[in-house]
């Protein structure tokens, strides 16, 4: 499994109340929940997004509450992969339960600049920044993981398996 798409680049600590304002958080409709995602801090955001868009950032993406919200905005807004030094653990975790690959690895999140033209290959953890040509090495997603978020996340990963549907 592999994405592949042009950077947005953030800093450090962007918290969930950034990612999808409280003020939003009266519908849990992903299109609606797109149209919000990263407006207090980029009003581009929206405007600049496309799918397949790979966000990376600093240290502690996705801290504050634990709402799922967050990673539903991103990946609903065409967001393909999350690429950043480190993550909230909550976030981390909700991510995957909804789909969206997250990768920690602090050598790319430093390196890759916004615009630039970036692939990741999640069976093998390499990251390729095709723009500079320089290439990192993050862990790869173990077998579980990959199965989990090519099925749509947790739910739909679940429904497969009662309905004894191979993956």
């Amino acid at each position: 499994m592999n994405v592949r798409g042009k950077v947005i680049k953030y800093g450090d600590n962007i918290d969930t109340d950034v990612i999808i304002p409280a003020r939003y958080l009266n519908t849990s409709d992903p299109a609606e929940l797109a149209k919000h995602c990263m407006e207090d801090l980029d009003k581009d955001f929206v405007n600049k997004v496309q799918p397949g868009d790979i966000v990376v950032a600093g240290k502690n993406f996705g801290c504050g509450s634990s709402r799922e919200h967050a990673p539903i905005a991103l990946k609903a807004s065409g967001v393909s992969c999350v690429i950043a030094d480190t993550f909230a653990r909550i976030f981390y975790r909700n991510s995957i339960n909804i789909g969206l690959p997250i990768v920690e690895c602090p050598e790319a999140a430093n390196d890759i600049e916004d615009g630039d033209e970036v692939w990741v290959d999640f069976d093998t953890g390499t990251i390729v920044n095709h723009t500079k040509g320089s290439t990192y090495k993050a862990a790869p997603f173990p077998d579980f993981l990959q199965e989990l978020i090519s099925s749509g996340g947790l739910i739909e990963y679940v429904k497969k398996q009662a309905q004894g549907g191979a993956l």
